[in-house]
């Protein structure tokens, strides 16, 4: 119910598993849950100020709803071409593109500039995450600021990556 009535408010459509693109490095796309948005938004650990940066956005769910809540700016990343198309159909029909960017990227590759709160819902494989951890602590160095991680739902390897 949650998941038609936020997609329909949004004017977006996420709803539904694809994973046509699938494989032993990248995983499928599945929405975060709205309750768990919900839950995140109302933490208080992303603010207006704050850059999100979506690993895996799919058809930008996550980054809609933030920045619906919050206001923040999101950039997403997502690796699938079709996918990447559906996240920019719903940037159209959701309106604001000031503050919301989607990237048909490799998160392994992507460059962070401005980026201070990143948000994986295992979007990919634990060597992938290694890169992406590599990037992140690249990105901190050359601009110390206060990062924060927010996993959903991680898997078993991403939990032993992390506590390595």
């Amino acid at each position: 119910m949650a998941d038609e009535f936020w997609d329909k408010k949004l004017h977006i459509q996420t709803i539904g598993r694809d994973d046509s693109k699938a494989d032993s490095y990248h995983h499928p796309y599945e929405p975060t849950p709205y309750e768990v948005l919900e839950r995140l938004a109302e933490s208080d650990y992303i603010s207006k100020e704050n850059v999100v940066i979506d690993y895996g956005c799919g058809k930008g769910r996550v980054g809609f709803y933030l920045h619906h809540k919050i206001g923040c700016k999101i950039i997403g990343l997502e690796y699938d071409n079709n996918i990447y198309q559906q996240a920019l159909f719903n940037l159209d029909c959701y309106g604001e593109h000031e503050t919301i960017c989607f990237l048909c990227e490799n998160a392994a590759e992507y460059c962070i500039v401005d980026g201070d709160c990143f948000y994986f819902f295992n979007p990919f494989s634990v060597e992938i995450l290694g890169k992406v951890m590599a990037r992140i602590l690249e990105s901190y160095y050359e601009n110390p600021r206060e990062l924060l991680l927010f996993f959903y739902y991680p898997s078993a390897e991403y939990m032993g990556y992390l506590m390595t």
